[in-house]
């Protein structure tokens, strides 16, 4: 073979500093275009990104030259100096340090990007804390 091939997809998650709920519905959207057209102009596959006031959800596939912790790295550290520099807000912005990894087959994908478009539907009876309690435990750790 001569180049690598892979087929890895990471639906990630990561939130507002103190979950605070800071990314308002006016300029959320604007936010999200944004982290979407930085990830392609960095060679960064970001397929879906959504989210709703304190988090964030992504689905990415993974070159074989990336990691999870950079391409998150890269993502959340531009985006959040973007919003301070573009003042979005009345107040520093800043990310929650950390984010949640949950690998997807390929048989998952439609499904998880269905569920990443519609997270304010489903916000409106699960909070954060249950939705990563969720994804959590639909991915148990191996021993």
């Amino acid at each position: 073979m001569a180049k690598n091939l892979s087929v890895i997809w990471i639906h990630v998650v990561w939130s507002t500093r103190d979950r605070k709920r800071l990314l308002l519905k006016s300029f959320r959207f604007k936010v999200f275009k944004h982290i979407k057209e930085y990830a392609s102009r960095n060679g960064i596959q970001l397929d879906i990104i959504n989210g709703v006031e304190d988090h964030v959800h992504c689905l990415v596939r993974l070159k074989t030259t990336q990691t999870v912790s950079e391409v998150i790295q890269k993502i959340k550290g531009e985006s959040s100096h973007w919003i301070n520099e573009n003042s979005l807000l009345d107040e520093p912005f800043n990310w929650q340090e950390g984010y949640g990894a949950f690998s997807v087959s390929d048989l998952e994908v439609m499904k998880i990007r269905k569920y990443i478009y519609n997270q304010e539907k489903y916000h409106k009876s699960f909070s954060y804390k249950d939705e990563i309690q969720k994804l959590a435990s639909d991915h148990p750790a191996q021993d």
